[in-house]
């Protein structure tokens, strides 16, 4: 039971929860924090790569939908497609504690409409590019697991984001992407959270809950990204190979700064219903995917939102 629960758990790894600002960059929201499933650590190693697919073609003010250049702007927001693959690799030290190392593989395409002199000019930007580099270390403070149909389990995460990804990317004609569309931010974040899980192995099912801040600690070139925080729960019923998952996210995103920055046109509040679906089609190993479906979705200024977006992978463990 705890080999298939690691093997499920770690085939939701690594999916950052960094959301864009104005022009519609994006990861997906979808806790996917494998301790967030309360499984213990055990020796080895858990690798998983997963691909995501956001389209942020929706232009939306406040908390409601608007047209393109419905209000005005230097450069109106056309659309963003987002194609990321994530790749992470979970080291399970010692007992009760764990590191993860990711990085992201950021696909991105992204028009917007310059309105220079009167004149409205397409631009585009199309880029694939290594993103910032995730380093967490978890450590579970509290766990009771003599009763298999009542397994309880609390920890911390702390860690960093490192400004591996590029934050001067242009187009074919020299001009630089915005700062919210570059594939990095160019700036080391902090990276604090905990978790809760409870756990019946005989009913098969389990509840978590996972909380998680994103501090910025340093301006680059301008621009430095507002905080960030996120509130997941879930509910996972096995059903033998199969198992079904349900997550509730709210992210929270303040106002980007800096000379180099869109202050009037970043920050946002998100609630998304994530449905999810695995399979162990092999021996220590899985498939599996999520929906991401908004529920609510308020956002300063003018901002490029997804209707929905999806997430799949594969994982397993030596």
């Amino acid at each position: 039971m705890r080999i298939r629960a690691a093997c499920c758990a770690a085939a939701l790894a690594a999916c950052a929860a960094d959301a864009g600002a104005s022009c519609g960059s994006a990861f997906c929201l979808v806790s996917t924090d494998w301790t967030a499933q309360g499984i213990g650590v055990e020796p080895g190693f858990l690798f998983d790569l997963h691909y995501e697919s956001i389209d942020q073609d929706q232009p939306r003010s406040g908390t409601h939908n608007v047209s393109v250049g419905e209000i005005p702007r230097h450069h109106d927001e056309v659309e963003t497609k987002n194609r990321n693959l994530v790749a992470s690799v979970d080291w399970y030290m010692a007992p009760a504690w764990g590191m993860q190392v990711s990085i992201p593989y950021v696909d991105r395409d992204h028009l917007h409409i310059h309105n220079h002199q009167g004149e409205q000019i397409p631009e585009t930007w199309h880029f694939r590019e290594l993103g910032d580099m995730r380093v967490l270390v978890r450590h579970e403070m509290f766990a009771t697991r003599d009763d298999p149909a009542s397994i309880r389990s609390a920890g911390v995460t702390f860690g960093i984001k490192l400004p591996t990804g590029k934050f001067d990317v242009a187009n074919g004609e020299g001009e630089h992407a915005e700062r919210t569309l570059q594939p990095g931010t160019g700036t080391t974040d902090l990276v604090l959270g905990g978790f809760w899980y409870s756990g019946n192995a005989l009913a098969d099912c389990s509840l978590f809950a996972r909380a998680q801040v994103v501090l910025p600690l340093i301006s680059r070139d301008d621009y430095k990204p507002g905080n960030q925080l996120s509130l997941d729960a879930g509910y996972r019923k096995n059903y033998g190979d199969v198992g079904l998952m349900l997550q509730v996210n709210y992210h929270v995103k303040g106002r980007d700064s800096g000379a180099n920055a869109e202050p009037e046109d970043s920050g946002k509040r998100e609630l998304y219903l994530s449905p999810g679906i695995s399979w162990n089609a092999w021996k220590n190993g899985q498939v599996y995917a999520f929906a991401q479906l908004p529920l609510y979705q308020s956002v300063n200024g003018v901002q490029l939102v997804a209707r929905w977006s999806a997430l799949g992978g594969v994982s397993w463990r030596f």
